[in-house]
């Protein structure tokens, strides 16, 4: 098995506590509202919703990925970072094990907030991930962020 890390930055004019609370504690509500044409709804499908327990996102109909599976490693709201790890579903297919995300929102000078994360690959037998495979999933995960990033601007009251 190898691994393969990227890390990626963005940044954004929302408050960091915000972000982490939409993205973060109440990703499970918030991803089917505002993308319902995506996601059809966000299970709990072991432990209570907090670190341990597997969350299981599943896609609408016709989607081209049916579910995936992410088990929770580190929520803190006090330092705003989340770790989690995908463990099942179409995205890793036959040549990745898991993918491990290491999120962490900081504040900005702005008011804002600059998202970091670490994004890790655990690959099957010696399979080498591809930067375009990496950038793929890196796209999909930048779609829901600027969709929750205006979300969030549009509506200043919102996890304030």
């Amino acid at each position: 098995m190898g691994v393969t890390t990227y890390t990626h930055e963005t940044t954004t004019p929302v408050a960091p506590t915000r972000l982490f609370k939409a993205l973060v504690l109440d990703s499970d509500n918030l991803a089917p509202k505002l993308m319902p044409q995506i996601v059809n709804n966000i299970e709990i499908v072991e432990g209570d919703g907090g670190v341990g327990s597997i969350k299981k996102m599943n896609f609408v109909e016709g989607h081209p990925i049916k579910y995936l599976k992410h088990k929770i490693h580190v929520v803190d709201d006090k330092n705003l970072v989340t770790k989690y790890s995908m463990i099942e579903g179409d995205v890793l297919g036959d040549k990745l094990e898991s993918i491990f995300y290491d999120v962490k929102f900081e504040a900005a000078g702005n008011g804002g907030c600059v998202c970091k994360s670490i994004t890790e690959y655990h690959t099957k037998g010696d399979y080498v991930l591809k930067e375009e495979e990496h950038n793929e999933g890196k796209n999909q995960g930048m779609k829901l962020f600027k969709i929750v990033e205006a979300y969030l601007l549009a509506n200043p009251t919102v996890y304030a």
